[in-house]
């Protein structure tokens, strides 16, 4: 029989993944990797007395089931030659009197699952199973960890943190609300109830949202957050390799607030009907927050992997150093909320820019979806795990009334010109004759006539206004 016709066969199984062994008369040494490999994965069926031959599937039936599945389920709940109790399920199946055995092994909820040792660490690579790299086991090592991590106490003291950071984190929390209870403690107060500090010494959390170049430097000695703004829709269709990256900041605390300055160019954001005031409340602008405070909150910090954002010409792309506890579907319900660095997310709470101590996926995919009619991608492995915002252009929204991305009426350079402000609606037009190669005056005589055509328009004045693009 072929795959399809076993699956119908056992149609009370649902496959996420499986694996088959022959296992005639005893158990294949090569199961161990499989429960190892399932465990630390996603969890899935291994079946025993079916042959694979080529891409179909041989039943041939186990000759001493009862046996078998003791053997099994003794070793697996006894703890000794795994590292840890697996409990699992078992069926049983009859096949024109050849007996098939499928035992379910669940995703562990705590990582590495092995067998002997640690290097006997398996993980689900398609649909076999590989040995774990060293990036991987120690992953999971960290992951073992997942809510304490940002506990850790530093050899600094509250004096050691930047001070602009601090006054400027105390002054946020005064203007959001004067009956904050958090706004008339004094600084120590303030900093040891929200655990920056613990009996004065300050924490990971702490230490990477207030700290400054010199402290983090001797905790994380490559501290960054690494955004970039890239004109395609990869790295091999761009002019240049990136057209914006993020200076280095001090501390997360700055790192925010600059990102999201940015982030607040690269999407569509309908304005008032005065005019004046842009409404950031809106939920694809929610969701976009969402998804950075998600990344600077769940990070593993301890990874040699540093956070990363990419803004393409069709997409937003945010890539967590380390993996999510659980599947989307049940950190959408919020029927789990493990943070991986509590305090941080406690801080953003305190901020009003979390309003859980989850993932926020339910409001990443609902708000991105109102508006972009598309919901987010999310992309889950061992050391990491990429959220991915779809970019719809105007003339992907409104194909009929767009048919060309560009009038017929502009040249090469007004294209290009059109293209960098769709990257940054603040760049000036020194920037842009930087960036195309042309003279200054050249840029001004093109963007004059994009205005007349009724292509391009200035919001506000030359300095801290931006552009508009009516195309």
């Amino acid at each position: 029989m072929d795959k399809k016709e076993l699956i119908a066969k056992l149609e009370d199984i649902e496959w996420e993944d499986f694996e088959v062994k022959e296992a005639q008369s005893e158990v294949p040494k090569s199961s161990w990797e499989s429960v190892s490999a399932f465990s630390n994965t996603n969890g899935g069926w291994l079946i025993f007395g079916v042959k694979k031959e080529g891409k179909k599937y041989v039943v041939l039936g186990v000759q001493n089931p009862e046996k078998i599945e003791q053997d099994v389920i003794g070793v697996l709940r006894s703890a000794q030659k795994f590292n840890q109790k697996i409990e699992i399920k078992c069926k049983k199946y009859n096949f024109e009197g050849k007996m098939v055995l499928a035992f379910y092994i669940p995703i562990s909820e705590s990582k590495p699952v092995f067998y002997d040792n640690p290097k006997n660490t398996f993980i689900r690579s398609g649909s076999g199973d590989q040995r774990a790299t060293s990036e991987e086991l120690n992953a999971f090592l960290r992951d073992s960890a997942f809510g304490t991590k940002d506990k850790g106490i530093t050899r600094f003291k509250l004096k050691d943190l930047d001070k602009d950071t601090l006054n400027r984190f105390r002054n946020n929390i005064k203007n959001l609300d004067s009956a904050n209870p958090y706004s008339d403690l004094s600084e120590s107060a303030l900093f040891e109830k929200l655990r920056v500090t613990i009996d004065g010494k300050v924490t990971i959390a702490g230490l990477l949202m207030f700290g400054d170049e010199d402290t983090i430097g001797k905790v994380f000695s490559d501290f960054m957050i690494d955004y970039l703004e890239i004109r395609g829709t990869s790295y091999t269709d761009a002019p240049e390799r990136y057209t914006y990256r993020m200076p280095l900041q001090k501390n997360l605390y700055n790192y925010f607030f600059s990102i999201f300055e940015r982030l607040l160019t690269r999407i569509d954001i309908p304005f008032k009907t005065t005019g004046i005031f842009r409404e950031e409340n809106q939920p694809q602008v929610l969701a976009i927050r969402e998804a950075l405070v998600n990344l600077l909150a769940h990070s593993d910090y301890f990874s040699a992997m540093k956070p990363r954002i990419r803004v393409f010409l069709n997409r937003i792309e945010f890539m967590n150093p380390g993996s999510l506890p659980a599947s989307v579907e049940v950190l959408r319900k919020q029927e789990l909320t493990l943070p991986r660095n509590p305090i941080l997310i406690k801080i953003f709470r305190v901020l009003k820019l979390a309003e859980n101590a989850g993932y926020g996926f339910d409001k990443m995919f609902d708000g991105w979806k109102s508006y972009y009619k598309v919901e987010p991608i999310v992309e889950n492995e061992i050391t990491f795990y990429k959220i991915e915002f779809p970019l719809k252009t105007k003339w992907e929204k409104y194909p009929e009334k767009y048919p060309e991305k560009y009038p017929e009426n502009i040249n090469n350079t007004q294209k290009a010109i059109i293209d960098l402000i769709y990257l940054d609606n603040k760049i000036s037009r020194e920037e842009i004759a930087n960036k195309i190669g042309l003279s200054l005056e050249g840029v001004k005589k093109n963007i004059k006539l994009l205005k007349e055509r009724n292509l391009l328009r200035r919001i506000g004045p030359d300095k801290g206004g931006y552009w508009e693009v009516l195309v």
